[in-house]
């Protein structure tokens, strides 16, 4: 479909690995310590790609402007950090995209809203990131996503022309980034995409529902 494609850029959370489950324990970790009742993972999972604003929602009923928001997010950051690798896997078909990238010479890389401050860690504990030419964080540089800022540093890094990649990711905002990066953008919609997302709304270029479906795209499924 995209001939001219150099290199796939993708999303972190909901897009390339299913990080919800370390997210919703870390969570639930502070309800139980309160002596609230534990809540299912199901509870959680719509809102992992919120991060702390999502879980402390589901858990507390909190938002960014609730008194006491900015401790409640502190101590959640802490408990993430201490598990944020128990729990987490790549998504059914990741891995075998990404072999199937690197042996078609197609350069791959991740931009995520997530802070350095889990990205780092994470990406270094997990070997599917061992090959990715560029890892970007939300706070890489003084703007996140949907500003194209991101995307283009990952370009950078990569030393490939924006307009050359293409951006994967299972957020609004994700689409909305690629687009300003002039990059080619594909809908994650096996990701966790939110209670009231619509992708077809997003103006993306296309739609996956599985990663191995942008292999086809690729004209390499």
């Amino acid at each position: 479909m995209w001939n001219h494609v150099q290199a796939v850029l993708f999303d972190l959370d909901g897009t390339l690995i299913d990080s919800a489950p370390d997210l919703g324990a870390a969570a639930d970790k502070m309800r139980v310590d309160r002596g609230m009742p534990s809540l299912p993972l199901a509870a959680y999972r719509h809102m992992a790609g919120a991060g702390a604003r999502g879980m402390l929602g589901i858990a507390f009923g909190m938002t960014p402007e609730s008194e006491g928001f900015a401790d409640m997010r502190e101590e959640f950051f802490r408990n993430y950090e201490k598990c944020m690798t128990e729990r987490t896997y790549a998504f059914d078909g990741v891995a075998q995209m990404i072999q199937s990238l690197e042996a078609a010479q197609l350069g791959w890389g991740v931009v995520t809203n997530k802070s350095m401050r889990f990205t780092d860690p994470l990406t270094r504990q997990m070997p599917l990131f061992s090959s990715a030419a560029a890892v970007v964080s939300g706070d890489t540089t003084p703007h996140a996503k949907p500003h194209p800022e991101p995307l283009f540093e990952a370009a950078r890094r990569m030393k490939i022309d924006p307009q050359s990649c293409i951006y994967v990711g299972d957020d609004e905002r994700d689409i909305q980034a690629g687009r300003a990066a002039g990059m080619k953008t594909v809908a994650a919609c096996y990701g966790y995409l939110g209670q009231k997302a619509d992708t077809s709304h997003w103006g993306a270029d296309a739609h996956i529902n599985s990663p191995i479906e942008l292999l086809k795209l690729l004209g390499r499924g």
